[in-house]
């Protein structure tokens, strides 16, 4: 018997939100980042926004280039993140196997749910109404029977799109559909298999995994499966978070040694903010990020005995990194700190004596 998985990704869901909320911005090109004057980057963009080729990631100054009347709204995390919680709720009403993938999407196993609906069409048509009842948002879906063909089926009608790419419709799917389309394929990987003469799905499909595996390594066999279906990754509800951080982009580049001072002070602020996002997580590894104005990034990592979880503990050692990392006659355009090697929730740790 197939699986039956939905790829639930809401649209443009931070400007989204934004839209949502002000009324100013309905129909307007808008897009949820810094702005130019402070050398910012786009974080979401608005479909309005996207016509003009502005998308995630993008400079702040360019995404105004290409749109001068483009409106800038500052980020409201903690807005998008409840709203994140109240879809989040929608799903497991239907299933416990939601694996969420970010605060905009996640996959749902709905192979038997909870309200016994036997078409995933059907769970996917009143997962989307309940969301847009809800939030007043809308989402896209995808329906197959494995993550990696409903992943694509969710982004082949945004937005507000419903997509199924069936059990009998799979292989002939994947053997017309373009190489760049394929999830996981990026820009590099889509010119290399270009170059090999791989422009779609039944090209790949020619390759053997060896060969595969030669030219692009371990994620050759990935390809190999995918092209053929077979995707046997559950649904997993439990994933764990590996790492929480945060960082600053400055205005203005900072002299590693003339502002040595506002370095650490905004060293403070980044620490300050990562606490606030561990939240009740600890771990044990702490990494520094340098990022100097020509764009080349250093880390550097400390690894204690006991987790890390309070200000003065993280920033005390931050500070020390940065001190042993600055490099003299350098300007600094973002500084950022990661703790990872999380402790488990739950698990309770206790100091041992070295008494023998």
């Amino acid at each position: 018997m197939h699986r039956k998985i939905l790829h639930i990704d809401m649209d443009a869901f931070f400007a989204s939100i934004e839209q949502r909320d002000n009324p100013n911005y309905r129909g307007k090109p808008i897009v949820v980042g810094g702005r130019p004057e402070q050398r910012g980057a786009v974080a979401a963009a608005s479909y309005e926004a996207r016509r003009y080729g502005i998308h995630s990631a993008m400079p702040a100054r360019t995404a105004i280039q290409r749109c001068p009347h483009l409106i800038f709204a500052p980020p409201r995390f903690e807005v998008y993140r409840e709203v994140s919680q109240q879809i989040r709720g929608i799903f497991t009403d239907y299933t416990d196997l939601v694996e969420p993938l970010s605060l905009d999407e996640a996959y749902l196993d709905v192979t038997t749910n909870h309200f016994a609906i036997p078409s995933a069409m059907a769970v996917a048509r009143q997962i989307k109404q309940q969301i847009y009842d809800t939030t007043h948002l809308t989402a896209s879906a995808g329906v197959s029977i494995n993550k990696f063909l409903a992943k694509i089926a969710s982004a082949l009608d945004k937005p507000n799109g419903l997509t199924l790419i069936a059990p009998n419709q799979a292989n002939s799917f994947l053997d017309t559909l373009p190489i760049e389309k394929f999830y996981g394929v990026g820009p590099a990987t889509t010119a290399k298999m270009k170059a090999l003469g791989i422009h779609c799905g039944a090209d790949l499909k020619g390759w053997s995994e060896e060969d595969l595996v030669a030219r692009f390594g371990k994620v050759g066999r990935h390809y190999y499966r995918v092209v053929r279906t077979q995707d046997n990754r559950p649904v997993n509800p439990n994933r764990e978070r590996k790492s929480f951080g945060a960082e600053r982009s400055f205005a203005h580049d900072l002299d590693s040694e003339r502002d040595r001072t506002q370095l650490h002070q905004e060293l403070a602020l980044i620490a300050q903010k990562l606490v606030e996002r561990l939240q009740q997580r600890s771990g044990y590894t702490l990494t520094l990020k340098i990022k100097y104005d020509n764009y080349e990034q250093i880390t550097r990592s400390r690894t204690f005995p006991e987790p890390l979880k309070s200000v003065d503990n993280i920033l005390g050692i931050a500070q020390s990194l940065l001190n042993q990392s600055l490099v003299s006659n350098r300007k600094v355009r973002l500084l950022g700190l990661t703790v990872s090697n999380l402790v488990k929730p739950n698990t309770t740790y206790v100091q041992l004596s070295l008494a023998i």
